[in-house]
């Protein structure tokens, strides 16, 4: 299994190259849901990485992939650019619509 992400920072997509993960970095709408269904349709690929940014571009589909308990698992990363306490909110919000308990 690979772990792929779909970046629009070129250097989140170099910094993740840096380990060995391969990627594209795009900006647009249209882009972000060709890239998604090539990559859901792609068997070797497990984890898909995709910038919060871009996420909020598509948010019906990225919520299709992380209902369907298929692969690939789908992960929001932020960017640089974040404000830590909004990760940490953001952090809480997701482990707390994932498993249904209020931390």
């Amino acid at each position: 299994m690979k772990i792929y992400c779909i970046s629009d920072n070129i250097d989140t997509n170099v910094g993740l190259r840096l380990v060995g993960i391969n990627g594209k970095v795009i900006h647009s709408r249209e882009e972000v849901i060709a890239e998604i269904n090539r990559v859901k349709d792609d068997p070797e690929i497990g984890i898909l990485l995709i910038t919060r940014k871009l996420a909020e571009l598509v948010p019906e589909l990225v919520d299709e992939l992380k209902l369907s308990a298929g692969l690939p698992l789908i992960l929001e990363i932020p960017d640089r650019h974040v404000d830590p306490d909004q990760d940490q909110e953001y952090i809480t919000n997701y482990v707390q619509e994932s498993i249904g308990i209020k931390l």
